[in-house]
């Protein structure tokens, strides 16, 4: 019978929001609500578009493309290669995978080592057990259901919904006026908040995960694949919107208490110590754990088995997941800085096209896989992004870069909006000129 018990649906909606949930959906809720004060309910919002809703369509659109070198190839079959390449190293072995396993160290752990530890020595020890888990839950992708869905999954959300419960219990400050521009511009930064968790990036990573994960329950019909994941990235999604705004209350209300936190990390560790003492220090460094682990794992999963397929099977999946653990540990060890912020400035130009891609994929059935739309759509923002990109690095092109300042949004890193708004009807515009002429020039034969 091809379709997944209520259960078995659950676990597949919960192994899809525990690949999503890693340390910057930890980071960016608690920090928000803390700077929106009063105004957190519109910056949450916004924040749950670019955080929420367009990873689940990312989702959805791979899924429904059986693949995103197949969803990209709607452009053309070099883009579709490189721009595939890309997105799997960047949100994989050279950010995303080093990232998680390093960030709840520095965030949960290094602060309560005794000053006589040495830090390296303490992030090795940390890392190599990080990876080793990472590694052996990475071997069997078919169990991944089972053992996020069950355990890790469910574990994480009771820590962080008893940790909301207790704030709740606790008497803690109400909210406060908002800061900087999350008074003058509240929308756009919980937009820009939600773009930086790079879930839209990494819903074209895991969309063909759930694909291959809901086909493996025996069910061969690509619309009820389709519908299976359709309503689990709708679960998924909501349970993540739950959390957000339960990390950025948290947050709101901890603005008097702590004034001088830098980021989310340390909203959540300082509020954890106040509500359970030394107690809330582990909560913390456990719930970061969970979190980046099974990020880490449905990262490592998705780029061995996109590479198995690349290369032909000339290496073994087992294969890829030694070498995507192994670099990966070695990354979070040594130069994860430099990493950071080359791989960063490569996803200033990856998201934006990411975005538009998903959105085409949407309209598609009304652009029939016009080539002209989203060849001249996506290069165009691809160019814009570059630009974006280069100005992250400090790097200035003379003339481009005056030109895309001009833009608007660009001082917000969001100029390549509008161009492509722009592009998309100018190109569909183009595509009826030219159909038409091709028409006439036919009749006239």
């Amino acid at each position: 019978m091809e379709k997944l018990s209520k259960k078995e649906f659950i676990m597949v909606s919960l192994m899809l929001f525990s690949l999503f949930f890693g340390a910057g959906n930890l980071i960016f809720p608690p920090m928000a609500g803390k700077m929106s004060g009063t105004n957190m309910l519109l910056v949450m919002m916004f924040f749950s578009i670019t955080a929420v809703v367009l990873p689940v369509l990312g989702v959805i659109a791979v899924a429904k493309s059986k693949g995103l070198e197949n969803l990209a190839s709607r452009v053309n079959k070099v883009f579709a290669t490189v721009f595939t390449v890309l997105i799997y190293l960047s949100i994989g072995p050279l950010l995303g995978i080093p990232r998680a396993g390093s960030v709840p160290f520095e965030m949960a752990v290094a602060p309560y080592l005794p000053e006589t530890f040495s830090n390296k020595i303490a992030l090795l020890i940390y890392t190599l057990v990080f990876f080793g888990i990472a590694y052996w839950l990475s071997l069997n992708p078919n169990k991944l259901v089972e053992r996020m869905g069950k355990i890790l999954t469910p574990t994480l959300l009771t820590l962080i919904l008893f940790l909301f419960v207790v704030s709740l219990f606790k008497e803690m400050p109400s909210f406060t006026a908002p800061i900087g521009e999350y008074s003058k511009n509240p929308a756009v930064s919980g937009f820009l908040d939600g773009y930086n968790t790079m879930d839209a990036v990494a819903a074209l990573n895991f969309g063909f995960v759930i694909y291959l994960t809901i086909s493996k329950f025996n069910i061969s019909d690509d619309r009820k694949i389709l519908s299976i994941a359709t309503k689990s990235g709708i679960l998924a999604g909501s349970i993540l919107m739950i959390i957000y705004l339960m990390l950025a209350i948290i947050g709101a209300r901890s603005t008097s208490l702590f004034p001088n936190t830098a980021n989310g990390a340390e909203v959540l560790r300082e509020v954890s110590k106040y509500l359970l003492g030394d107690f809330g220090a582990i909560l913390v460094a456990v719930i970061f754990t969970l979190a980046c682990l099974t990020t880490s794992v449905g990262l490592i999963t998705s780029c061995s088995a996109y590479f198995t397929n690349l290369f032909k099977n000339r290496l073994s999946y087992r294969t890829w997941v030694r070498i995507w653990t192994f670099s990966s540990l070695v990354l979070a060890n040594f130069g994860l800085n430099t990493i950071l912020k080359y791989s960063l400035s490569l996803l200033v130009v990856i998201y934006p096209v990411s975005i538009i891609l998903v959105l085409l994929s949407f309209l598609d059935k009304y652009l029939d896989g016009n080539k002209l739309v989203y060849t001249l759509t996506i290069y165009v923002t691809m160019a814009i992004s570059l630009v974006d990109a280069f100005k992250a690095l400090n790097i200035k092109v003379p003339l481009l870069y005056d030109l895309f300042m001009k833009l608007p949004f660009a001082d917000l890193s969001l100029g390549w909006v509008i161009p492509a708004i722009v592009t998309f009807l100018v190109s569909i515009i183009l595509s009826k000129i030219l159909q038409r002429q091709r028409g006439f020039v036919e009749s006239v034969e």
